[in-house]
Parts: structure tokens; C-alpha cells; sequence
């Protein structure tokens, strides 16, 4: 057997084409990200430009970035086999508590973030106990968690709406401010956007660099050249629309805790024991806890965290919305759990990505956006997004039927092969490969 081929800088072979965005496989399994483009596309067209406009994709954002914040957490809820039905009443109790901590109990608006970020830690870890070590089954639990931190929203808030500080309405409704000489776009915002493509660069060069060092075989240069012009066209792009808003407005605060938040949570599920051990649990809970795991921890670890997220994802709503009310949260639980499996997550666990959701959130905010600028009566958008996820897991399910992954089936799953591949390559750093029944490996850190 050759060794393996460690980089081919020229040449143009179709296969490479396959190579463009990362895996091995066809084209056609990278539907979910297809759709969104396509979407974009549709809407574009049938509103005029509307959808592309600075204004609307600013709303879009703020309007929406909460419901990406929840679909973070629960992603790793869902790879650990469980659901949270609880997320909307808890961001409704963490928004009234932090409302009156400013209103009635005087906290500065950096202390009542702190509050609702300890509430929802506190919420978290009594749902995460009944789960992990009494042995109740989360549906049951968050299903009554949605029930108490609904009745107490209501109760403590006395059913009434109650208004927050300036300064706190910042992370829900502000933007990143603006300096320096007059351009006509936001500074800041274009600083952003150029730096982005900087890292996307450095990322790409390092990726090369691996490969090179562990002796797989890489994409050609053109390849590595052609993915980050794309990439970095289209953040560039996007950083301009955000830019040349109207005066006032820029890329908003809401979506800078949004990419923080997907940053840190993609290294913690891709490069981190806990990560592993979450994949583990959901693929397959006995196998993991004999090669070692604390299924008990990584259950109560998930539950208390997506409780955080959801606190946060509050507090933004309310912050943008200036006000927390008794209603506050109704179905977001449902959003959050729709993005997650149009992302192309597993029902029964061990597989999924926090990118993946994120994507699946993006199709459902430019869906619900799209239709309501086309003046859509919401019954109407509610049955075409109920169709949607419908058809979306629908497509996985039978894609896998037939042997064929899905987009998040391709990016995570671990194949065998002759000497290592970027394939390889990509499964040891993105952990949920295989069935749900697939045995954990030996070497699962401990």
C-alpha cells in the first residue's frame, strides 16, 4: 500500500469539489445549509430585495438571537438523550426577577444579569438533580418545571409587565458603537467583519498544516484559496449590510453574545472531555460508563446549563422588549427544539452540532421573516414551519435509511479507512460519529 498522499497543490479533479467545505461526501448532503441559501434566494426575490436590506437583517438578528441562544443549549440537552420543555418559563422567571431586582430592589443593570444568570444556575442544577440522581425522566421534569417557572413568572410578577433600566436594554436592542472618520458604514462593524476573515484564514492555514503533520492527504491549494475567498466574501458581505443600516444602528450587541456564545460552545462539544463524555452519554450510556464516564455529572451538566442559556436568552428578550411580562417565553421551547432537529440532530441522541442548530435557527428565522414581510397570516407561517420540520427530519430519517448521512451525520461520524484522511481527521475532532448504539471507544478521556 502507497503511502498516503500528503498534499497535491495543482490539478483539477471533480472529487475535489467534494473537498470545498470540509468531509468527503457529496454535495447534496449539505441540504440544510443548501436550503438556507436557497431561502434566502426565495425570499430575496418574492419581497423585492426587502430581505437583504441592512434594516431587515438587523431585525432578523435581534428578533431571533435568543431562540439561537436557546437552541446552544439545547443541542447538548438533546445529544445527551433528553429534552427541555422548561426553557420559555425559565427565561420568563428570570426576566421578572431581574426586572423588579432593578426596579424594586435597586441593583445596578450589571448586577441584575449577574442575578438572573445565578436564578437560572440555581433553576438548572434543582432540574439537573431530579434528572441526573433521583432518575426522573426530563421530559417529566421540564414539563413541570415549564408549569412552576410559568406560575411563578406570573406570581412574583403579579401578572403584570414591568419595565428595565437603559443601561440593561443594551445587550437586547444596542448596537456596536461607532468611531473614527466617516466612511458611511459602521467602523466597528467592518473591523469585525475583517478580522473574522482573518481567523478564517489562520484556521484554514493551520488545518493544512495538520493534515501535513499527521500525514493525510490534503485538498489542494485552489481548494483551500477558492474556501476562503467564499467564506470571507460572504462575511465581508454580510459585515457591510450590517454596516450601512440606518444611522444609529450596526451589527447589534444581541448577535455579538450570539457568536461568542457559538465559539465557546463548539470548542467545549468538539475539544473538550465534557464534550466527549455528552456525545457518549446520548450514543450510548452503558458503553460509556464502562469505559468511565460519570453519566450522573454529564446529565446534571447539560440540564443546568441549558437553564443558564435560557436565563440569558431572557434577559436579551427583555432587554430588547424593555419590559418583562407574564407572557414572555410562550413556545420558545418549541422553537429552540424545531432548530435543533432541522439542524440535523438525532432524536435519540449522540449525534448533533451546535453549528448544525444554529443553521436550522437561521431557516426558521428567515422563513418566519420572509413570509411576515410578504404580509403571511401567522396561522399560515405556523403550519408552513410546522411542514418544514416535518420534511427536514423526514429527509434525515430516510437519508439514513438508505445509508446516506445527513449533513451532521457526514460532518461527525468516524469512518475507517486506509492510512488518515481529512475524514479522519474531522471525526477525531468532531465527537458524535456513528449510530446511537455505537460502542464508545477505550481511549474516551476519563
Amino acid at each position: 500500500m502507497s503511502a498516503p498522499e500528503t498534499d497535491r497543490s495543482s490539478g483539477f479533479q471533480i472529487r475535489d469539489l467534494k473537498k470545498l467545505f470540509g468531509g468527503g461526501g457529496s454535495l447534496k448532503q449539505f441540504g440544510i445549509l443548501g436550503a438556507l441559501v436557497v431561502i434566502i434566494i426565495i425570499f430575496q426575490v418574492w419581497t423585492g430585495g426587502k430581505t437583504l436590506q441592512p434594516g431587515n437583517i438587523i431585525n432578523i438578528v435581534q428578533q431571533y438571537s435568543y431562540i439561537l441562544i436557546l437552541a446552544i443549549g439545547m443541542v447538548m440537552v438533546i445529544i445527551a438523550g433528553h429534552i427541555d420543555l422548561s426553557v420559555g418559563s425559565v427565561a420568563a422567571f428570570t426576566g421578572i426577577i431581574v426586572a423588579l431586582a432593578m426596579k424594586d430592589w435597586n441593583f445596578p443593570w450589571w448586577a441584575a444579569i449577574i442575578l438572573g444568570l445565578v436564578v437560572g444556575g440555581l433553576i438548572g442544577a434543582w432540574q439537573g438533580f431530579w434528572v441526573a440522581y433521583v432518575g426522573v425522566p426530563a421530559f417529566i421534569v421540564t414539563l413541570a418545571g415549564m408549569l412552576i417557572w410559568r406560575g411563578g413568572n406570573q406570581f412574583i410578577g403579579d401578572s403584570a409587565t414591568v419595565p428595565v433600566d437603559t443601561g440593561f436594554q443594551v445587550i437586547g436592542k444596542g448596537y456596536l458603537p461607532e468611531f473614527g472618520p466617516n466612511f458611511g458604514v459602521n467602523n466597528a462593524t467592518m473591523l469585525l467583519g475583517i478580522f473574522v476573515v482573518l481567523v478564517l484564514i489562520g484556521l484554514e492555514m493551520r488545518g493544512r498544516r495538520t493534515r501535513k503533520v499527521m500525514g493525510a492527504s490534503a485538498a489542494p491549494v485552489w481548494i483551500s484559496v477558492l474556501r476562503v475567498v467564499i467564506l470571507g466574501g460572504v462575511v465581508l458581505v454580510a459585515a457591510y449590510l450590517f454596516a450601512t443600516g440606518r444611522v444609529g444602528t450596526s451589527f447589534p450587541v444581541s448577535g455579538i453574545i450570539l457568536a461568542v456564545l457559538v465559539v465557546a460552545y463548539s470548542f467545549l462539544t468538539n475539544k473538550t472531555t465534557i464534550g466527549r463524555h455528552i456525545y457518549a452519554v446520548g450514543g450510548n450510556k452503558h458503553a460509556a460508563e464502562l469505559s468511565g464516564v460519570n453519566s450522573k455529572r454529564v446529565n446534571f451538566f447539560v440540564m443546568m446549563n441549558m437553564s443558564v442559556l435560557a436565563a440569558l436568552a431572557g434577559m436579551i428578550f427583555v432587554a430588547r422588549s424593555q419590559a418583562s411580562g407574564p407572557f414572555d417565553g410562550t413556545g420558545w421551547e418549541l422553537d429552540a427544539i424545531a432548530a435543533v432537529f432541522i439542524g440535523g440532530a438525532a432524536v435519540s441522541g449522540g449525534i448533533g452540532t451546535v453549528a448544525g442548530s444554529i443553521i436550522g435557527g437561521l431557516v426558521m428565522a428567515v422563513l418566519s421573516n420572509g413570509l411576515a414581510l410578504k404580509g403571511i397570516q401567522s396561522d399560515l407561517v405556523q403550519i408552513i414551519k410546522g411542514l418544514v420540520l416535518l420534511i427536514a427530519v423526514g429527509v434525515d430519517v430516510f437519508n439514513k435509511s438508505q445509508g446516506r448521512p445527513s449533513i451532521i451525520g457526514l460532518m461527525t461520524r468516524n469512518r475507517s479507512g486506509q492510512g488518515p484522511t481529512d475524514d479522519a481527521i474531522s471525526a477525531q475532532v468532531t465527537p458524535g460519529g456513528g449510530t446511537p448504539d455505537t460502542a464508545v471507544p477505550a481511549d474516551l478521556p476519563r
